[in-house]
């Protein structure tokens, strides 16, 4: 078997993410290939360097640097999917199990959401109008943060450019505000997404309204159900078990 390289097969993975326009996957393959190379030391790394050991100190090495797990997670399970399709092609040795050891999970966090159609309410489109003033325009997007005349890498750089705009807004208005915790536009999601399953709206809707691709992806997103909600629960069930009354005759 021929010595092949893994940052070569990260390369022509994410060249081809890119040219199907697959923006934000082709770079977090991208960082997962500059982090390894970091830690390696090289861009010069045999596909024979990755074995069960070598996982596990880069994962250690990861949580050292104060990355979260979920960062840990995706930075491996890129090395992973490069890894298989090596494999696939006799590039590479089949390892039993090779990445059992190390993370690659999912903890309550932030997935990729796609666009979507919302009904605007007069009420809304109303004070919307009111606020955007001049500003308002044709883009097709509700505020306009997004031109809305950009296509391909450029679309996404833009997009890229206003979300972190609107974090530093959010980071200067939470310091306004007074308030200790992260305020993301993650966090805002995650707010909407949990008042909605607080009101007992059915996740279908829920994944919808967020744009997931499916419910699993949802299930995953929102964390379990406030102290609150359970203790009513359980207190209802309780009682309906201590006053239960079996029908005589």
């Amino acid at each position: 078997m021929d010595e092949k390289d893994l940052v070569e097969g990260m390369r022509e993975y994410i060249s081809l993410l890119q040219k199907e326009g697959r923006y934000s996957s082709a770079k977090s393959y991208q960082d997962a290939m500059n982090s390894f190379i970091r830690y390696s030391g090289t861009d010069r790394i045999p596909y024979t360097y990755i074995n069960k050991d070598t996982l596990r100190r880069y994962e250690a090495y990861l949580l050292e640097k104060g990355c979260m797990r979920n960062t840990v997670s995706t930075y491996i399970r890129r090395l992973r999917c490069i890894y298989n399709k090596a494999v696939e092609n006799g590039e590479a040795a089949f390892i039993p199990s090779l990445f059992k050891g190390v993370f690659t999970g999912v903890e309550s966090q932030r997935k990729k959401s796609l666009p979507q159609r919302l009904e605007v309410l007069d009420t809304a489109e109303a004070m919307y109008k009111e606020l955007a003033g001049e500003r308002a325009g044709g883009s097709g997007y509700l505020f306009p943060f997004l031109s809305g005349t950009k296509n391909g890498h450029e679309e996404y750089l833009e997009y890229n450019a206003a979300l972190s705009r609107f974090n530093r807004n959010l980071k200067t208005l939470k310091e306004v505000a007074g308030i200790v915790s992260d305020v993301t536009s993650y966090t805002i999601r995650h707010s909407f997404a949990m008042a909605l399953k607080e009101q007992n709206v059915p996740i279908e809707m829920i994944s919808e309204l967020l744009g997931h691709k499916s419910i699993k992806t949802t299930q995953i997103y929102l964390r379990s159900f406030s102290l609150e909600k359970m203790t009513v629960v359980n207190k209802s069930c309780f009682e309906n078990v201590y006053n239960y009354m079996p029908e005589v005759g």
